[in-house]
């Protein structure tokens, strides 16, 4: 039988190829996702005042967001996600998003001060028969 001569090994390398591609995929998930995050508060809307009530911090609670426009546009004055919609089309996503989603939902409502209510009590009646109880209003603190 044959000694082997040659006693030194190679060196044990790691194979880092799958690393740094999981790094970048995080990488690029997390500038897509706050860029979505930061398109949500760009529009530029004159918020109510409020005297009242309460700085909600940042949780787990899954949230949608509701734009409701000041001017008055043939495709709608609901804004959710960037896309344009009126009462009904938001009645069907927000009932799809309380069903799809097991955890509790939040609607967040920006509204302009110079919306009349008549446009946002459908997006209220529409949360209220989806079953979702956790609607907030964007405001400006006042003094």
């Amino acid at each position: 039988m044959r000694v082997a001569t040659n006693l030194s090994r190679e060196s044990l390398g790691f194979n880092m190829t799958p690393m740094i591609d999981v790094v970048f995929l995080l990488i690029i998930f997390f500038l897509v996702s706050s860029h979505l995050a930061q398109q949500e508060i760009q529009l530029e809307l004159d918020l109510p005042s409020a005297t009242s009530g309460r700085h909600i911090d940042q949780d787990d609670v899954r949230r949608v967001v509701v734009k409701v426009l000041p001017n008055k546009r043939p495709e709608g004055r609901i804004m959710v996600g960037g896309k344009l919609m009126n009462a009904d089309q938001f009645a069907r996503m927000i009932g799809y998003e309380s069903k799809r989603s097991g955890r509790q939902l939040e609607v967040r409502i920006r509204s302009d001060r110079r919306v009349p209510y008549r446009v946002i009590e459908p997006i209220m009646v529409a949360c209220a028969r989806s079953g979702v109880w956790n609607v907030t209003f964007a405001v400006i603190a006042g003094k």
